[in-house]
């Protein structure tokens, strides 16, 4: 989905009309993979640990993308600002905390 919805930032000069179309034929593969991925991982994960492994995957292609492709600078707050999303994964996947 980063390559779908960010891709096109690099060509700005380009027709936005193409820009979605080519947008929505690389997301329409990117969920016939994920439908059917979410079905057999929701056999062994909670919904809330699919959706945050998909959030950490998502955000670490992201910084990838962001620096490799489009050419962005990757800060410090951007990596204390990741750090603290995966604290929260860590926090959806262990045991519940006693109270």
């Amino acid at each position: 989905m980063t390559f779908a919805w960010y891709g096109h930032l690099k060509y700005p000069d380009r027709p936005l009309l193409m820009v979605i179309l080519l947008s929505w034929a690389i997301a329409l593969f990117e969920y016939c993979l994920a439908v059917p991925a979410n079905r057999i991982g929701h056999a062994i994960y909670a919904t809330a640990e699919l959706k945050v492994m998909q959030e950490v995957i998502t955000l670490c292609v992201f910084a990838g993308f962001s620096v490799l492709y489009l050419g962005e600078r990757f800060t410090i707050n951007h990596m204390v600002g990741f750090a603290l999303i995966c604290a929260g994964a860590f926090f959806v996947f262990k045991a519940p905390i006693p109270t």
